[in-house]
């Protein structure tokens, strides 16, 4: 029986060396999952880090971009309504110059009608004052005419004498009246 007991211990002393060697490399696995994890905790720490970063960097950013919206939408907000009083006061100036060439039609037109019609009553006028003249004139030439048809025989009497006289006269130098 003794050998028997040998084996035994062989065996207990395998298995306690196994025993021994399996408790190593549990330790050895647990050691080194304990390192694998305290690695990864810190690199899930330096993720954290650097992602509470980028938020930060992201909020930064956003905050700028947003200020800039906001001074870009006031800058085109003043802009605009510098163009719409622009052109509020373009539109008075246009309402302006209508109305100004409205009345300056206006008083061209009025003006060449008064001209047209002043130009008409003088035209009437002057061919009023030409129908006088002429009626005078004819007046006076019927009684020049009368007159001198009252005065021609007396003007012929007086003529046939003072002819009489001169024949008479160049007969008496000797002269034939009818050769001059």
């Amino acid at each position: 029986m003794p050998p028997k007991t040998k084996g035994r211990g062989r065996k207990a002393g395998v298995q306690k060396k196994k025993k021994n060697s399996g408790a190593a490399l549990q330790r050895e696995g647990a050691r080194r999952a304990k390192a694998s994890e305290d690695g990864l905790k810190q690199r899930l720490r330096e993720l954290e880090t650097e992602l509470e970063e980028a938020r930060s960097e992201g909020k930064a950013i956003y905050a700028e971009m947003s200020r800039r919206c906001r001074v870009l939408q006031e800058q085109t907000d003043r802009r605009s309504k510098q163009l719409e009083e622009e052109v509020r006061g373009l539109r008075k100036q246009l309402e302006t110059c209508q109305k100004e060439a409205e009345a300056a039609q206006e008083e061209a037109a009025r003006a060449l009608s008064e001209r047209d019609h002043t130009l008409a009553r003088l035209q009437a006028h002057v061919a009023d004052m030409e129908a006088k003249y002429e009626d005078i004139l004819h007046g006076t030439l019927d009684r020049l005419v009368a007159k001198l048809r009252a005065a021609q025989p007396q003007w012929d009497t007086t003529a046939l004498r003072l002819h009489a006289r001169h024949k008479d006269q160049l007969r008496q130098l000797g002269l034939n009246p009818l050769d001059l």
